[in-house]
């Protein structure tokens, strides 16, 4: 019994679109996170607010820059 080889479920050409607009999308979020935090004052600030918006934009860098790494062919 030949093993099957592991295949990636998202093409491999759709790795550098993947890797644009997943940065995109995360440097946006860390745009709105910082313009959050420079224009509103201690009093008015929701830790849960900060805490969502600094997992999502946590979320979209990360996959972000691993799309980035495997089109350039770096096989993380």
């Amino acid at each position: 019994m030949a093993a099957k080889p592991i295949a990636s479920p998202i093409p491999v050409s759709m790795y550098p679109t993947l890797s644009v607009f997943t940065l995109a999308i995360g440097l946006f979020i860390t745009a709105f996170f910082f313009i959050y935090e420079a224009t509103s004052s201690r009093k008015n600030r929701s830790l849960g607010k900060e805490l969502a918006t600094a997992t999502v934009a946590s979320v979209f860098l990360g996959f972000g820059s691993l799309f980035l790494l495997l089109a350039s062919g770096v096989y993380v």
